[in-house]
Parts: structure tokens; C-alpha cells; sequence
């Protein structure tokens, strides 16, 4: 049964996930990298040396900022206006814009193509890949890529998460995570038209710790 989304409800979460992260956008060094560890892991090589990006679910857009500084034209679109009003006011001066969607709805009506599209801990482990990953095919331009970076799943928890905000007393804000197994993820990939699909987990740096799953596949 497919996870019923309220934008509502998202939107003040990740708002309030935008307050609790101010000084990660205010005090924040440009930095690019996939996993939840410092200096770990591959770095932008996985883009390939695109002109133009665009970062879904771009949060703190740190990682915008870095390649902004390296000449990509860089866009990230984020659910949060609070997110977005920070990040356009902290990043805006290097060139990177912001804008404030959901991700699918704004795939599906803006026509603008890039090199490459990414996300981070990101809109690709918050919306439904069978929706997403054919709209990112879609915006893609030949030869571009699509690179996807998140937790894995927990054995046995597969398809979308409910995930409350706060705890359990108050506001009912919640959003949904989505989990597969690589496989089923590179199925997704192949599904949505893009090739050479490979999806795996890296090992964290500290044995026994979580690792990090990463997806890549291209237009062809």
C-alpha cells in the first residue's frame, strides 16, 4: 500500500529540523561528501565533471556550496522554506539557487535539465523511488548521472518508514523513509530507465558501525 504523504506535516517537519540547524547553515564551512563520517568514503568524482547539478532534499546546502566554488552551476530544492530563506541568504553570493518545492512536484513541472542530480541523506530516501527516479531520468541530460547516498536498511524493514518528529507527544509531524535492499534499489534505478545501475553499502570507517548505502546510475 502506497505511504500517504502530507506535506503539511512535512513541511513543518523539516521546518522544525531548519530551526534546530541554524548554526549548521550560518556557521557552516562548504563541504562535499556522501557518508555521515568526516573524510571518508569517495568524494565528487562520482558526478563526473558535470556544468550543472541539481541537489534534492538539499538541506544545509554545504554540498552545493562546495561545487558552486568548483564552477557547477549548482540548484537545490528543499521542502523547508525556513531551510531555503537560510541557505539562499548563506550560499545565494556564491551563485547557488534554492528553491523551495516537494521534489516530485517540482520535477514534474519544471522542464530544467542538468549533468548530474544527487541527493545526500536526501529527498531519494524520503520519496517514493517509483515515482522519484523516473522524473530524475527525465531531467537528466545524456550522458548525466544520478547519484543517491543514505542509510541502509534494517534487515527485514523494507518499503517506506513512517517517522515521527520529536517523539511521541504533540504535533503529529511525520514523513516517510524509504528502505530496500541494493538489489531492489537497482531495480528501481533500471525501472526508471537509467543504466548501468550499481547500488551497495559501504562499510563505515569503525567496524560494527552503520555503513552507508550509495546508488549510481546514468542516462544514456
Amino acid at each position: 500500500m502506497p505511504a500517504e504523504h502530507n506535506y503539511d506535516h512535512e513541511r513543518a517537519l523539516w521546518d522544525t529540523y531548519a530551526e534546530s540547524t541554524r548554526g549548521a547553515v550560518t556557521d557552516a564551512e562548504a563541504v562535499f561528501r556522501w557518508t555521515q563520517y568526516g573524510d571518508h568514503g569517495p568524494g565528487t568524482e562520482l558526478l563526473g565533471e558535470p556544468d550543472s547539478v541539481l541537489e534534492i532534499g538539499c538541506g544545509t546546502g554545504r554540498a552545493l556550496a562546495y561545487l558552486a566554488q568548483q564552477g557547477v552551476k549548482a540548484t537545490g530544492v528543499d521542502l523547508s522554506p525556513v531551510m531555503v530563506e537560510r541557505t539562499t541568504e548563506r550560499w545565494g553570493p556564491l551563485g547557488v539557487e534554492f528553491v523551495c518545492a516537494e521534489v516530485v512536484a517540482h520535477l514534474e513541472s519544471d522542464p530544467t535539465t542538468y549533468d548530474a542530480i544527487y541527493s545526500i541523506f536526501g529527498a531519494a530516501w524520503f520519496a517514493d523511488p517509483a515515482r522519484l527516479f523516473p522524473l530524475v531520468a527525465q531531467r537528466l541530460n545524456r550522458g548525466g548521472v544520478f547519484v543517491f547516498s543514505q542509510p541502509p536498511a534494517i534487515p527485514g524493514a523494507y518499503g517506506p518508514q513512517g517517522m515521527y518528529k520529536g517523539g511521541f507527544a504533540g504535533p503529529a509531524m511525520f514523513t516517510y523513509r524509504y528502505s530496500y535492499t541494493p538489489e531492489v534499489w537497482e531495480d528501481f534505478l533500471s525501472d526508471a530507465g537509467l543504466h548501468g545501475a550499481h547500488v551497495h553499502v559501504l562499510a563505515a570507517p569503525e567496524p560494527g558501525h552503520i555503513g552507508t548505502l550509495i546508488g549510481r546510475a546514468e542516462r544514456r
